[in-house]
């Protein structure tokens, strides 16, 4: 079964792309390329059943198995070692980015207290956005007295557009709520 949003892309968002900045291709259209969701532990990493209960959240939001990220060097000032858990990451990539893409649009901002749209801010010069999310309750996969700790991510959202402004009509194509 082909997701929603990426035939929507595929049969209007693409074409409007093309002929709004002058394409001479349908190949130089704008895309999303890959959607990477981080959650740094920080002092959680030394507690190994915190660990897991993000690695199986970020699981379930993201609909794929999620990775450890260690550290690559020792720092003493943070009581760090080298190889020790910092973080757990997903990148998604296919159907199931559009799906997330569709499910963060939909379902999960909406849902956020007071949600006035996200900032159009955060593109990072090369069509890339990036938003933080302070915690996961607002995905609906997630049971509210199964987690012990409210805990944010941080969500990458990489495109094929060469500026912020073709990023920027690409995801609000995509209806992205911004402010």
């Amino acid at each position: 079964m082909t997701e929603r949003l990426k035939t929507l892309y595929k049969e209007t968002i693409a074409p409007k792309l093309i002929k709004e900045n002058e394409l001479k291709n349908k190949h130089q259209a704008p895309m999303i390329e890959k959607i990477v969701i981080n959650r740094g532990l920080g002092d959680a990493s030394q507690n190994s059943k915190i660990l897991e209960a993000s690695l199986n959240e970020l699981s379930v939001i993201a609909g794929q198995k999620s990775v450890l990220t260690r550290s690559k060097k020792a720092i003493a000032a943070f009581k760090l070692r080298e190889k020790t858990p910092v973080g757990v990451s997903v990148t998604l990539r296919g159907d199931r980015m559009y799906a997330f893409l569709d499910r963060l649009i939909n379902l999960a901002l909406p849902r956020i207290r007071d949600f006035q749209g996200i900032s159009s801010k955060s593109f990072d010069g090369s069509g890339n956005y990036s938003l933080g999310l302070e915690e996961q309750l607002m995905f609906p996969e997630i049971d509210y007295d199964k987690i012990d700790q409210v805990r944010g991510m941080d969500i990458s959202i990489i495109t094929t557009a060469k500026n912020d402004t073709v990023g920027f009509s690409l995801l609000k194509e995509f209806g992205m709520p911004f402010k």
